[in-house]
């Protein structure tokens, strides 16, 4: 199978478009296609900080209603999930982006956005399981382990990386470098954490390279294992970057 796996996004929806086109994919409408029968896979974190939440929103609900795109959530997507439902979360941590953007549509738009994203959320699987198994596709990772598995360890381990409960200044969550335990041969794509380039090591492949906090959006094709990237349009904030040995 031929995909572009793209990462976290966060409303940085020009930075998006721009990558997609430098893919090689036409975009007619609603219909993003690829002459080469290669399809766009989605890795969670599609909204909130950036400037256009609710447009890649509509997109990526689109894309894989047409089946033109594989989808699986993130932390933020499970929050703003939550949101939808009309749970109580906190409006902080960059939904109030999403919230804001959501709050100025007309009532008949929300409707729609809303139900979009439930259907969205509700649709994908835990973590994308693809090529017969052989890529793996999770949020902020997986351990080999809990590959195969779906329960509430999995979901949290896959939304929130290896955390040990501590909190960073900011209030971020620590987080074990998972990655670097890694034995398994399976390839495992994953964002969740931004570094300043893609981190490759043992058959895994970060790659959020901080869009949204001035970094850069990428996309790896697989089989291939290429590497593409566009420059974020967003203010640059070094702190937000992680450091790994």
């Amino acid at each position: 199978m031929k995909v572009d796996i793209i990462g976290d996004i966060h409303g940085c929806y020009g930075e998006l478009m721009e990558l997609i086109r430098k893919l090689g994919y036409s975009i007619t409408g609603e219909s993003v296609i690829h002459n080469d029968d290669r399809k766009l896979a989605f890795l969670g974190d599609l909204t909130d900080r950036g400037p256009e939440s609710i447009k890649v929103i509509e997109l990526v609900y689109s894309l894989v209603q047409q089946g033109l795109a594989y989808y699986t959530p993130g932390n933020h997507c499970n929050k703003l999930y939550r949101y939808f439902l009309g749970n109580k979360v906190q409006i902080s941590h960059g939904l109030e982006t999403t919230d804001a953007e959501y709050k100025q549509l007309p009532k008949n738009k929300q409707r729609e956005i809303r139900a979009k994203f439930l259907k969205l959320y509700e649709d994908a699987p835990m973590y994308l399981q693809l090529d017969d198994g052989n890529l793996i596709v999770a949020h902020a990772g997986i351990r080999e382990d809990y590959i195969g598995l779906e329960n509430k360890k999995a979901q949290k381990f896959v939304l929130y990386g290896d955390i040990t409960g501590e909190k960073l200044p900011d209030g971020r969550p620590v987080r074990r470098d998972w990655a670097k335990k890694y034995s398994g041969k399976r390839t495992i794509v994953y964002g969740h954490t931004p570094v300043h380039e893609v981190r490759v090591i043992n058959h895994t492949y970060n790659i959020d390279t901080g869009c949204v906090f001035g970094g850069k959006l990428t996309a790896l094709s697989y089989p291939e294992m290429k590497i593409l990237q566009v420059p974020s349009q967003q203010e640059y904030v070094a702190e937000k970057f992680s450091v790994f040995e």
